[in-house]
């Protein structure tokens, strides 16, 4: 039996976590900690409602009571971390919000843990999630590995660095067994559609124009949120205290080549002329200081822990566009006004 905490978890890769372990580990109570900001929304995690190992408390994790009072009642002990703040064009336009949050909640997070466990920390761990984009940027040779050194390029990755220094100076000072993983882009199910590749899906469906920043050329690593989920599974289980692990889907491509395969599946699929909706590409201003590129090693978590990503990219990116086109209801639900008003920022063009 365990009482797990898992923070954000109303949120796209949170709620597929929620989902996995609530219904792969009966004998342990899901206590899921979510704010509903724009990202979060209980939307993502009906099919739970009526599970007897599922409890879920609306609340943010800056609230020094609240997450005092959950520890106590739920006698937590193990938090997987997933609540942040993760969009890079909000963190530019609105910084404070991404300090508070991602710093501060996650402070307020092992404070609480440290101080409840009361130094008792066998069979305890505080598990944080975080982002390869901690590590700055690439040019076109090269990839991420754990070793690493942090250079973070925006606020937003200021923020998930500053946080990931914060939980291995608890493991340092305090003794706190922690773990920490370090994700490239995730996509799937579920995600809120102000998103490159949820928002293309839309675009496309409504023959609106498809925003892309400068030429299309800045690369990503793309991987499959339950695969993220199954890698995040694993890592609590068998990953070792203390260490970090890169996790990937060994799937780089070119925003361009992202919108232009959404664009072919998506027509495909609506059974429109092969092509058609390649007229909605828009180049817009670049985004200030943008990455060129990600690329993440994945050896040491398929070495240590023998995970590896199951999902191909082709595979999963036709999976992703059917759900959003068989789920329209799930995104008339989510859509509000801050979400159409998203649209307004890209009406400069290059």
């Amino acid at each position: 039996m365990r009482n797990v905490l898992i923070t954000g978890g109303a949120g796209f890769i949170g709620s597929h976590v929620v989902r996995l372990f609530v219904k792969k580990y009966p004998n342990y109570h899901i206590i899921n900690l979510d704010a509903l900001t724009y990202a979060g929304n209980l939307y993502n995690l009906e099919d739970l409602e009526s599970a007897s190992n599922y409890t879920f408390v609306k609340g943010d994790i800056c609230d020094e009571v609240l997450v005092h009072e959950i520890f106590q009642k739920y006698e937590i002990d193990s938090v997987i971390n997933l609540a942040a703040e993760s969009h890079v064009d909000r963190s530019i336009s609105d910084p404070f919000s991404f300090v508070k949050t991602n710093v501060f909640g996650t402070l307020n997070l092992l404070e609480t843990a440290k101080n409840y466990w009361k130094e008792d920390f066998s069979k305890k761990l505080f598990y944080h999630v975080s982002t390869d984009e901690v590590y700055g940027s690439l040019s076109s040779e090269g990839f991420f590995t754990e070793a690493t050194s942090y250079n973070p390029k925006s606020p937003y990755s200021a923020s998930k660095a500053s946080s990931d220094h914060f939980v291995r100076a608890f493991a340092n000072t305090y003794g706190l067994p922690i773990v920490i993983s370090n994700c490239s882009n995730n996509y799937g199910p579920n995600q809120f559609p102000e998103k490159l590749i949820p928002l293309c899906i839309h675009n496309i469906c409504e023959n609106k124009p498809i925003p892309v920043y400068g030429n299309g050329q800045n690369v990503r690593d793309w991987l499959y949120v339950e695969d993220h989920a199954s890698a995040i599974d694993t890592i609590f289980h068998r990953g070792k205290v203390n260490e970090t692990y890169n996790v990937g889907g060994i799937s780089e491509r070119t925003n361009i080549e992202i919108v232009e395969k959404l664009i072919e599946i998506t027509d495909t699929l609506l059974e429109r002329e092969k092509g058609v909706s390649k007229s909605l590409i828009t180049y817009v201003t670049d985004r200030a200081g943008h990455d060129f590129r990600y690329a993440i090693d994945t050896s040491k978590i398929e070495r240590d822990l023998n995970w590896k990503p199951s999902m191909s990219f082709d595979k999963g990116i036709e999976q992703t566009v059917r759900w959003y086109l068989e789920n329209q209801t799930w995104l008339e639900k989510i859509t509000d006004g801050s979400y159409k008003d998203y649209y307004k920022t890209f009406a400069s063009k290059k």
